[in-house]
């Protein structure tokens, strides 16, 4: 049972988190444009890509959220809930989905609806550190302290 719940997690971890963090990532490129008639033929496109960009965040935050549901139930079963590392990867996780939810996706909205260079350039800012976060979990997920896996 563990190795299936694990292997959910994972699964669920790269197909979710991977397109949000991608499609978050390209979003304020495409909402810097405008998609006038006199700029060069692929920057009339960046209101509808980045509108694209946004349904695919937010769509896969709704599925990113098997990732710490099996994650738990993994740990659980497992029995490292109690641990420091995943307690902290835990917590960085709460932190990105609050950070999606509560800045990056409502950013976007607005940006959709009203362009600014300003607010797109804090956004890819905001992106990079949901990333990071990201990143961060990834690495205690593979090395984390007391593993049995030698690595």
């Amino acid at each position: 049972m563990t190795k299936l719940l694990l292997s959910v997690h994972v699964l669920a971890a790269i197909l979710a988190i991977g397109p949000i963090a991608v499609a978050a990532s390209m979003f304020p490129r495409f909402a810097r444009t405008t998609g006038d008639a006199d700029q060069e033929p692929g920057a009339r496109r960046g209101p509808a890509t980045a509108a694209l960009l946004h349904r695919v965040c937010r769509g896969y935050a709704v599925f990113g959220l098997a990732v710490p549901v099996f994650g738990l139930a993994t740990g659980a079963q497992l029995g490292v809930l109690g641990d420091a590392w995943l307690i902290t990867s835990i917590t960085l996780t709460a932190i990105a989905a609050a950070l999606l939810a509560l800045t990056i996706l409502p950013a976007q909205q607005r940006l959709l609806a009203t362009p600014d260079g300003a607010a797109a350039t804090r956004l890819g800012m905001l992106t990079g550190i949901f990333n990071l976060l990201w990143a961060i979990v990834v690495v205690l997920m593979i090395v984390r302290p007391g593993s049995t896996t030698g690595a």
